[in-house]
């Protein structure tokens, strides 16, 4: 039976980076939810939005495509047929994104599309995994695996930085750190879909950590638990004919 891996955690704290180098390691499909909210506060920027106009920012969706695709193991979004992948990583998009994604009715609308990609996956027998903010507690709460994946807020900036260098980004490291700790707070206290751990959630620290060893801690807690479903429905069989 196919499966989900869900896994949450803050801005920076290597969901990215780990759910693709682990995707790629067990063979599974990897979903960058990130980027579908990235991708609205994108359209919500080239359509010259008042992001205090909560109305219009929901209503934009009715006027867009957005569409995420995994090519060779690399996400792809996709808005309007115009690849973004790059655009939705710049300085605007990270100054609205936590906003714009805490609008109700945004947030309704992307969770609806998030779970309609996943269960199509599934339905044709793939073993997805899929990282954001609230996957385990809202889009996924029924997933077989929930990792919350954390790290210091300087560690986070620290590799925030690196990555908006790889992006030609240029950006100090106060900006990133004081933006990192504004959107922590503004994502742990939305009304919807605020940043938690699930209670089922296996926590995972990868401050100290290399990028090798978080990625075999979470191959270790995904083989773990699929085996523990595994003989759990073996059992439920059992019974169910006996």
């Amino acid at each position: 039976m196919s499966y989900i891996v869900a896994i949450d955690g803050p801005a920076g704290s290597g969901k990215g980076t780990i759910t693709k180098l682990v995707a790629k390691d067990l063979n599974l499909v990897s979903i960058d939810t990130g980027m579908l909210y990235r991708c609205h506060a994108l359209a919500v920027i080239k359509n010259n939005i008042d992001i205090n106009n909560e109305e219009e920012v929901e209503k934009i969706l009715d006027k867009v495509n957005i569409n995420l695709i995994n090519k060779n193991n690399k996400q792809i979004v996709f808005l309007n047929e115009e690849d973004v992948t790059n655009q939705i990583r710049t300085p605007e998009v990270n100054t609205i994104v936590s906003k714009t994604s805490a609008i109700i009715g945004v947030r309704n609308r992307i969770t609806e599309l998030e779970r309609k990609i996943g269960y199509d996956w599934l339905k044709e027998g793939k073993n997805i995994i899929m990282e954001g903010r609230d996957i385990t507690t809202v889009v996924f709460p029924d997933a077989k695996v929930k990792i919350y994946l954390d790290a210091t807020p300087i560690e986070r900036a620290k590799r925030r930085c690196k990555q908006n260098k790889r992006n030609g980004i240029n950006q100090s490291f106060e900006e990133v750190l004081q933006s990192i700790m504004e959107r922590d707070k503004n994502d742990m206290n939305k009304e919807v879909g605020a940043l938690k751990k699930a209670p089922d959630a296996v926590y995972v620290d990868s401050s100290k950590c290399s990028v090798n060893k978080v990625k075999n801690k979470i191959i270790n807690i995904i083989k773990e638990k699929t085996k523990e479903n595994k003989n759990e429905n073996h059992k439920k069989n059992i019974k169910s004919n006996s």
